[in-house]
């Protein structure tokens, strides 16, 4: 599977949001234990039954997620069936999924598509890729009950250019609809700055390093236009999915009086990103849910409505042969927007600015294609690729390792 905006470099953000949640102070005691709900504020172990009837009289409720976390899917699916008991006039939302995948939500639910016709026709592997396995159980059960389903994500064009250009830098017929974020409170803002100090600290090697950002760092934050960027392309991301749930909640004559959306936990946690936009929109009834490690340091006070203890330990989820890069469709071919370090695509040649025209000797028009024929490479295989690079056309042969 390829690297894309909503995949892997996702993976790096969820994994910096976690390590924070998990180092916060005042962490709820007693703590919770596998298999049981618990309050983060009080330190008080729930019945579960009183939770999913609480849950059912708001007007939203956010699922987050570790998406690679294959567990906390299982718990969302198992949430979803508690939920849909208390209201059956409820809503999925999907974070995985842009706006302009709606209709083939629609006709997946009405169930005129198949599995492979849903994620080929979503651009599954292109906007998500991540394992489509991990989801596809919550997408049966909405089928089967016919549970609207609501693609409440932008097209990654639109983050892309907010995080290298700011919010206001983008032409309003190229916002795909979204309105102006409400600006980040200063306890979100502070928790953004953490992130993207220990993101720059990850990617320049120091993975261990997860101290609050420093006095130093934090004036250099503020006088780099990066982090300003950085916020308003969160800022951007909250305010979309913000923005689709209240409109299915408040559309003309709509049936829908719960939506439950599974989203990243950084979009939920303390309320920071979509409730607060939500607020905005004047939709204040939204309650937070999040699967968690049953110890102490993972529970901190305030960081949802309540939690559930899903047990302390990662199921491995496969990869699948990878090519590292980022990519997106252009005229006759695929382009490469960046390589990733130490990818089978750098030690291939391949580069920023190539347009991969064909692979297997089979022509590339479209990103589905190329990911498509990456994901069929069996371990230690060779992958022959046409590259148009300037005027040029070249022939490269990527080589996969021999375990993924």
């Amino acid at each position: 599977m390829m690297q894309t905006w909503y995949g892997p470099r996702r993976t790096v953000l969820a994994t910096i949001i976690f390590a924070i949640v998990a180092s916060g102070a005042q962490a709820a005691d007693p703590c919770g234990v596998a298999g049981q709900w618990f309050d983060p504020e009080r330190g008080a172990a729930l019945d579960s039954a009183d939770v999913i009837g609480a849950m059912a009289s708001h007007r939203v409720v956010l699922l987050g997620e570790v998406h690679d976390q294959i567990e906390h899917h299982r718990w969302q699916l198992h949430t979803l069936l508690a939920l849909h008991g208390r209201e059956p006039s409820l809503a999925i939302g999907l974070e995985m999924l842009p706006r302009s995948a709606q209709g083939v939500l629609d006709d997946w639910v009405a169930g005129k598509l198949s599995a492979d016709e849903l994620l080929r026709q979503s651009r599954w592997s292109e906007v998500w890729g991540f394992d489509a396995e991990m989801y596809l159980p919550i997408f049966h059960f909405a089928r089967q009950h016919r549970v609207p389903m609501i693609a409440l994500n932008v097209e990654r064009a639109l983050i892309s250019r907010v995080a290298d250009d700011g919010w206001q830098a983008v032409p309003k017929d190229l916002r795909e609809g979204v309105g102006d974020p409400s600006a980040a409170s200063d306890d979100y803002r502070d928790a953004l700055a953490q992130i993207f100090v220990l993101k720059a600290r990850l990617e320049g090697g120091d993975a261990h390093d997860m101290d609050p950002p420093t006095d130093a760092e934090r004036r250099a934050i503020e006088a780099d236009p990066g982090f300003q960027n950085f916020v308003e392309a969160q800022l951007t991301w909250d305010r979309a999915m913000a923005e689709a749930i209240a409109g299915r909640l408040n559309a003309p004559n709509s049936s829908v009086k719960l939506v439950v959306a599974l989203v990243g936990r950084g979009h939920a946690e303390f309320g920071y990103g979509i409730p607060y936009q939500l607020a905005d929109l004047g939709v204040s009834d939204a309650a937070v849910l999040l699967p968690t490690r049953p110890s102490c340091d993972a529970v901190t006070a305030g960081v949802a409505d309540a939690v559930f203890g899903i047990g302390d330990w990662r199921e491995p989820v496969a990869q699948g042969p990878r090519l590292g890069v980022l990519i997106a469709s252009d005229d006759g071919g695929v382009l490469i927007q960046q390589v990733s370090s130490q990818s089978v695509a750098e030690a291939t040649g391949l580069a920023q600015g190539d347009v991969i025209v064909e692979a297997a000797g089979v022509p590339i028009a479209e990103t589905g294609e190329l990911i498509t024929i990456v994901q069929r490479q069996a371990p230690g295989t060779w992958l022959p690729l046409v590259v148009r690079r300037d005027s040029e056309q070249l022939d490269f042969v990527a080589k996969f390792p021999t375990t993924f």
